[in-house]
């Protein structure tokens, strides 16, 4: 078509192309992280005095104990140069020590981020296994029995709060059927660990299936009225390879986009599972860090939450990229 650029037939034009996209993400990436980590410094910046008073405890301190908190946050300092010598520890993986525990903060969060990625990854898995299937039935078999089946629990799904959800599979296969262990994340890395998981993954995929499915169900029906896929009908294709050769691929990129920025959300999700079940993860970490004002932990886990969105955002055009690569080739007007 006249007027839109479609990706170059020439390797090496399309290698530089993907590189040059793949560059802007980077910057964008960056320096989105700094003006996080500016925000996020902010946090220790406006609270001079209490910030003294927090560290000591609030038990009676010296002269000499008050100026050496002051000389080791650097506050007596102007406002930039506290924040560079802050951004350049955090560079070098140094986010100080807790102020509760007198843990490097860094250990701190390398011991429990282990347990929360693990949450985060079976959660995404179950979202995907359920929700893109369900929605794609529901979009093919639009009006039957199976679609309004769905429809029905989308709507519970994205009606129940995440941590009502948690309480709720708590209660009925933990303590009730005791099907699962109530609380904890298990040990070690092998069926204790999956067994443990398995309720607040489903209480924080719960929500996410919902929309995966609704997302899913409205695209199908989209692409199922699309030229093409009549024409592929009307060739006599079976329904499995229609949808496999020619629906799927147009599927797939509004599905890859929807569930990056769910991936995201998790973050806010694993805060109130964690609590829920008393898993000892980076979401229940920055909780018992809020209540306790310890705030360098607050920072670091805030910086690794960052770091985690620009990695999804990043993951998801690369992916979005490689399923259509005119993702990088804007249109002109």
């Amino acid at each position: 078509m006249t007027g839109q650029r479609t990706p170059s037939d020439r390797p090496e034009e399309h290698c530089v192309k993907t590189l040059q996209f793949i560059g802007k993400r980077l910057v964008f990436g960056i320096f989105l992280l700094l003006v996080v980590s500016f925000l996020v410094f902010s946090l220790q910046a406006g609270s001079k005095g209490s910030l003294v008073s927090t560290v000591l405890g609030g038990r009676p301190a010296t002269a000499a104990q008050v100026a050496q908190v002051r000389a080791d946050y650097h506050l007596d300092d102007p406002f930039w140069q506290r924040y560079l010598y802050w951004l350049g520890d955090a560079l070098h993986f140094d986010f100080g020590r807790s102020i509760r525990s007198q843990e490097s903060v860094f250990s701190a969060i390398l011991e429990r981020l282990p347990i929360t990625l693990e949450l985060t990854v079976l959660s995404i898995v179950l979202v995907v296994l359920l929700g893109v299937p369900l929605g794609m039935v529901s979009g093919i078999k639009r009006g039957s029995l199976t679609d309004r089946v769905v429809t029905s629990l989308s709507i519970v799904g994205l009606s129940a709060p995440v941590f009502a959800t948690g309480i709720f599979l708590l209660y009925v296969f933990g303590v009730f059927l005791g099907w699962f262990p109530s609380f904890g994340a298990g040990e070690g890395f092998g069926l204790d660990r999956l067994k443990h998981l398995v309720l607040p993954s489903l209480a924080l995929a719960a929500t996410m299936v919902a929309i995966v499915a609704r997302q899913t169900r409205a695209v199908t029906l989209d692409v199922m009225n699309q030229d093409y896929i009549t024409f592929a009908r009307a060739r006599g294709l079976s329904r499995r390879r229609i949808m496999l050769a020619y629906a799927l691929r147009n599927i797939s990129m509004p599905i890859v986009t929807i569930t990056g920025l769910l991936l995201i959300y998790l973050i806010g999700g694993t805060i109130l599972v964690e609590q829920v079940f008393s898993i000892e993860g980076l979401g229940n970490l920055m909780v018992t860090s809020v209540q306790s004002s310890d705030i360098p932990v607050v920072q670091g886990i805030s910086l690794v939450f960052a770091v985690f969105v620009v990695i999804v955002t990043l993951v998801v055009d690369l992916i979005g990229m490689w399923i259509d690569p005119r993702t990088m080739y804007p249109t002109e007007g």
